[in-house]
């Protein structure tokens, strides 16, 4: 459990590091753009999408994706949308508390998935303004490339 509490503390300053000072449509397009790009440097079979105020304004399907993909990434996307925090950190804190997703909180687990991939888009003084989400990875590594890319968008726009 202390190993669990730990990661819980790392995703959380994980979403207080990653702040933007803006988004808009073409940050947007180049936060996708560079998650294709490291994608296709590792080979990776993943797909990518980049909302903001509910408008999806990236979408890739790199090969050996397939339609399945898209609906986890709607699942996860609804978990960020929901709760402003990302879908791993959502489901660790559930996990450290032995709790599910489910009807208890109101929703059908079939719309809503806390796997990692799903990340909040925050703006400074803003809050919350759209999700950027990965799917295709086991969970944690989905978050990983998330907040490596994210990270690395952040380097180039500060």
């Amino acid at each position: 459990m202390a190993d669990l509490q730990e990661l819980i503390g790392e995703l959380e300053a994980q979403e207080a590091r990653l702040v933007l000072g803006r988004f808009d449509n073409d940050d947007a397009w180049t936060l996708g753009c560079l998650l294709v790009e490291v994608a296709k440097e590792r080979g990776l079979a993943i797909t990518i999408d980049v909302r903001r105020g509910g408008q999806q304004l990236f979408h890739a399907a790199l090969p050996g994706t397939a339609p399945d993909n898209d609906r986890w990434i709607e699942r996860k996307i609804r978990v960020v949308e929901r709760l402003h925090a990302s879908s791993y950190l959502v489901g660790r804190r559930l996990a450290a508390k032995g709790a599910a997703f489910d009807a208890g909180y109101g929703v059908d687990p079939a719309d809503y998935a806390t796997h990692g991939g799903a990340f909040p888009i925050r703006v400074h003084n803003v809050g919350v303004v759209g999700v950027v989400t990965v799917s295709g990875l086991p969970q944690a590594d989905d978050h990983a490339l998330v907040v490596e890319v994210l990270g690395r968008f952040l380097d180039r726009v500060s």
